[in-house]
């Protein structure tokens, strides 16, 4: 039988050092059914990362294995060269909902692709090459979207033909301003970016990229409006601003579709990925018409919207809203929340917790400050494997535990993910 150990004796033999896998001894997950996966060795878990917020509707749902097998038994690819019928009707569902006038929908095979497609549209469409990214973001691993990523963590280059400005806000825990109220916070940040667009720029800059919540950067959460405070500025000067919803988009957030209709506004463009195809590979970019088709030469997707991923991608938008999974999502979280946050509370070395819907952090610290303490986050992380639980680690220090149940998370599932995060940090504090 093949054992986790040897796989992980070949993973490590033939695939790059940078590959990280989560835990000291790493698991191989064979199977999974709903909320629960198993290892080749059989184990079972409850999965409340589901691949790094990907298989948002539960392992081997039965509507979209249905579509991904009916559309395999027909064809596999063509290309956007080709008309395809599941790749224009999801792009047709995905152009409704996005809250972008007069949208057009372009396809690719990753939210570094979708963001990369976005730096290209925006540079050319405002004739320059200055950028503003957020500060604690992270935006993919391509070379440009490197260059708008401010996460020392996973920065593996700092060379770019962009000119690209870091502004303040969304962490709040460690900013300057952490000890002022919402309003007060979104104003300073605001400031922020007007100095930074004044001092550091031509003022004739191409956009504004930026995650409602921030994913890779532990779940950082802004005050509601923050986004629209900021968006004045950058309308003001012709900016445009890019939503990268590659996470909180398709309602995991609970109190909206969008993460950015936290903020009453409308983005120029917005990027997606990771759960609309519920684990096969599908990403894109929605844009105004004016501003997708300001590429004139010819461009086509060999793999982007190939008639597999969009035929999982219809089926699993079609299941979240059927199922009104947005309102579980904020049903669940309320319910995932409420139970963590006295333990937060009462437990000195845990920061906060933080975010919204079925997208919540806790974020580690030494106690009597907010000194990161990577140690305590990585012993959650083992203790709740061994409690038969997979959760995410994150945040710009390592620090972060990120729980992110599937979307049609029940009850009696957050209740057991809630059992083994609570005696995970009971036993750490045990034992000091």
């Amino acid at each position: 039988m093949t054992t986790n150990a040897d796989l992980h004796q070949r993973y490590r033999a033939v695939l790059p050092s940078y590959l990280k896998p989560l835990y000291a001894d790493p698991i191989s997950i064979d199977r999974g059914q709903g909320g629960y996966v198993w290892d080749v060795e059989g184990n079972r878990f409850l999965d409340f990362f589901g691949g790094v917020l990907t298989t948002m509707v539960g392992h081997n749902n039965p509507a979209v294995t249905e579509a991904i097998q009916h559309q395999a038994a027909k064809v596999l690819h063509t290309s956007t060269l080709y008309l395809s019928e599941p790749m224009i009707e999801l792009a047709e569902e995905i152009a409704a909902i996005s809250g972008i006038p007069d949208a057009r929908v372009f396809f690719t095979t990753s939210g570094s692709e979708a963001n990369d497609t976005a730096m290209l549209l925006a540079t050319s469409y405002r004739n320059s090459n200055e950028v503003l990214a957020m500060r604690n973001s992270y935006h993919g691993r391509s070379f440009t979207a490197q260059a708008i990523t401010s996460h020392s963590s996973w920065l593996s280059t700092a060379l770019s033909g962009l000119s690209v400005n870091f502004v303040h806000g969304a962490y709040r825990l460690r900013s300057p301003f952490r000890h002022l109220d919402d309003d007060e916070f979104t104003e300073a940040c605001t400031d922020d970016l007007r100095q930074i667009i004044d001092m550091a720029t031509t003022g004739d800059v191409a956009c504004l990229i930026a995650e409602p919540i921030q994913g890779v950067g532990g779940f950082a959460t802004p005050p509601d409006g923050f986004f629209g405070s900021l968006h004045k500025v950058l309308a003001n000067r012709g900016i445009l601003f890019v939503s990268d919803e590659v996470q909180t988009g398709w309602g995991r957030t609970g109190e909206h579709f969008w993460g950015y209709q936290a903020h009453d506004i409308v983005p120029d463009m917005l990027t997606f990925a990771k759960g609309v195809g519920n684990g096969i590979t599908l990403a894109g970019i929605v844009a105004r018409a004016e501003i997708m088709d300001t590429i004139t030469k010819l461009s086509f997707s060999t793999f982007g919207g190939n008639p597999l991923s969009t035929a999982a991608g219809l089926a699993t938008l079609r299941y979240v809203r059927d199922n009104d999974l947005q309102g579980n999502a904020r049903r669940m979280g309320g319910r995932l929340r409420d139970a963590l946050a006295p333990v937060v509370d009462r437990t000195p070395w845990i920061a906060e917790l933080r975010g919204r819907g079925l997208m919540q952090a806790i974020e580690m610290v030494v106690p009597g400050g907010i000194e990161p303490d990577a140690d305590r986050a990585g012993r959650i992380l083992e203790g709740c494997k061994q409690r038969g639980l997979l959760v995410g680690k994150g945040g710009l220090y390592g620090n972060a535990i990120r729980i992110t149940p599937m979307l049609d998370v029940s009850e009696a599932e957050i209740d057991e993910g809630v059992a083994a995060l609570v005696d995970t940090i009971a036993e750490i504090d045990g034992r000091e």
